[in-house]
C-alpha cells in the first residue's frame, strides 16, 4: 500500500475531529450532496440503536476486553441491549470504541467490526441499501436513514456523482481520540463497500480510498477491509469511490415494492424507538419493562434491585431530576393502562388486575381522572 500526498481535489467534506487534520471546504461547482437537509433535524440525535451498540460490546468482548470495564456503561444492561426499541447513549459507544482501540491498533478494530456486520446484523438498514432496484438507489435509501444504524446528530454520508465516479464521504462530528475517530471513520467506509458488494451480488472494488488518518505501521487490515491497495492518507476526507456504472447496475436481489416497504418499517422504527439519554430515561425504561413483562406492580425494592443502586441512591437520584418515585410510577402504570386499553382487548379485569387496582370500577375511576373520558371512550377513539 502506498502512501499518497493529499490531494487538493479530495472528494468530499467533512467536520474537523481532536488530533485529526482540518478537511477543506466543498468547492462551489461541487455536486450536491445526497445528505438529509441540514434543515430536517435528526432523529434521536445523542443515541444509537441497540443493535449497533450489541456488535460493539461483543467485539469488544472478543478482543478480550474484560465486561467489567464496560459493564455499567449506560444502556448496556439486558433489558436495554437485546431489545430493539431503545436507543442506547452514543456515549457509551464512544467508550466501546476507545477500550477497543486501546487493545487494538485501529485499522485490525475497524476489520474485525466489518467482518462481523454480517448482512442483517444492523437491521432494516441493511436491507435498505442490498434491496432496492440499483446499489446507488439503496445507498440513497441508506443515506436518509442513517438514524436507523447510528447517531444522526453526529454521522452522516454524503454522496457525489460526476458521471463517471461516485464518492461516498463519512462525516462524522463526535468527540472522540485521534485511534477510535480512525477506526470508527475506516469502520463506517468499510461496512458501506461490503453493503454495496452484498448489493450488487459480487464484489464492487473502490477506485480510490481516502482517510484523514495517518498511515498505521501495518496496512494488512485496511486492504482486507476496502479490497484494494489504494488508500491515500492523510486526506482532506473519509471517503471511497466507485466506478458509476457498477452502482448503477440493477441489483439482482431487488423486489418490486420492497424498498417502499422498508422505509416505512424504519420509519415507524424510529417513531416508536426509545431513546435512554439520562439516568432518569433508565429509570423510566426500568419501569415500563417491569410493567410490560406482566410482573407485580413495581416497588422500589425491586427497582432498586434492576438497576444495582440502593433505595437512598435512588430516591436522591429521582429528586434531582425533580421528581420522585410515586410520580414516576404513576405516571408509567398511567401510560400502561392507556396503552393496554387502546391497543389490545384486554377487558377491564384483566387490565385492572395487573395494574393493582382493586377492580374495574376503580380502573375507571382513575382513567376518568387522567383524560376526562371513560375507559369505553378511549377505546372507540383509538379504534377510529
Amino acid at each position: 500500500m502506498t502512501l499518497r500526498t493529499p490531494r487538493q481535489d479530495a472528494p468530499g467534506p467533512d467536520t474537523p475531529l481532536r488530533g485529526l487534520p482540518a478537511p477543506t471546504a466543498p468547492s462551489a461547482s461541487a455536486p450536491p450532496s445526497s445528505a438529509p437537509s441540514a434543515a430536517t433535524p435528526p432523529a434521536h440525535p445523542g443515541t444509537t440503536p441497540s443493535a449497533f451498540t450489541r456488535l460493539n460490546a461483543g467485539t469488544a468482548a472478543l478482543l478480550g476486553i474484560r465486561p467489567d470495564a464496560y459493564a455499567g456503561l449506560p444502556g448496556l444492561a439486558p433489558p436495554y441491549l437485546d431489545d430493539d426499541r431503545y436507543r442506547t447513549p452514543s456515549a457509551t459507544n464512544v467508550r466501546l470504541w476507545e477500550l477497543m482501540v486501546a487493545h487494538a491498533p485501529w485499522p485490525e478494530v475497524a476489520e474485525l467490526m466489518a467482518g462481523r456486520s454480517h448482512l442483517g446484523r444492523l437491521g432494516v438498514w441493511d436491507y435498505l441499501l442490498t434491496s432496492a432496484p440499483t446499489p446507488l438507489e439503496g445507498l440513497r435509501d441508506a443515506v436518509h436513514h442513517v438514524a436507523a444504524v447510528a447517531d444522526a446528530g453526529t454521522e452522516a454520508v454524503t454522496i457525489s456523482d460526476d458521471g463517471r465516479h461516485i464518492t461516498l464521504s463519512h462525516l462524522n462530528t463526535a468527540e472522540l481520540t485521534y485511534e477510535a475517530a480512525s477506526a470508527i471513520r475506516s469502520y463506517a467506509l468499510g461496512l458501506l463497500c461490503r453493503r454495496i458488494g452484498e448489493a450488487a451480488g459480487r464484489p464492487v472494488v473502490p477506485t480510490r480510498v481516502t482517510l484523514a488518518a495517518k498511515a498505521p505501521r501495518r496496512h494488512a487490515a485496511l486492504t482486507g477491509l476496502y479490497g484494494t491497495r489504494a488508500v491515500e492518507f492523510e486526506s482532506a476526507a473519509d471517503s471511497v469511490t466507485f466506478r458509476a456504472a457498477d452502482l448503477r447496475c440493477p441489483a439482482p436481489h431487488a423486489q418490486p415494492g420492497l424498498s417502499d416497504l422498508l422505509r416505512r418499517h424504519s420509519e415507524q422504527a424510529l417513531a416508536t424507538a426509545i431513546p435512554l439519554h439520562t439516568w432518569l430515561d433508565l429509570f423510566r425504561a426500568t419501569l415500563r419493562t417491569a410493567l410490560e413483562q406482566g410482573e407485580e406492580i413495581p416497588t422500589l425494592a425491586s427497582a432498586t434491585r434492576r438497576l444495582a443502586v440502593s433505595s437512598r441512591t435512588l430516591q436522591r437520584r429521582l429528586e434531582e431530576h425533580g421528581t420522585s418515585w410515586r410520580a414516576e410510577l404513576d405516571a408509567a402504570r398511567r401510560a400502561h393502562v392507556v396503552h393496554l386499553l387502546t391497543a389490545t382487548d384486554q377487558t377491564l379485569d384483566a387490565i385492572a388486575a395487573r395494574n393493582g387496582y382493586a377492580d374495574a370500577r376503580a380502573l375507571r375511576r382513575a382513567v376518568h381522572r387522567w383524560t376526562g373520558r371513560t375507559p369505553s371512550a378511549l377505546r372507540k377513539g383509538a379504534a377510529g
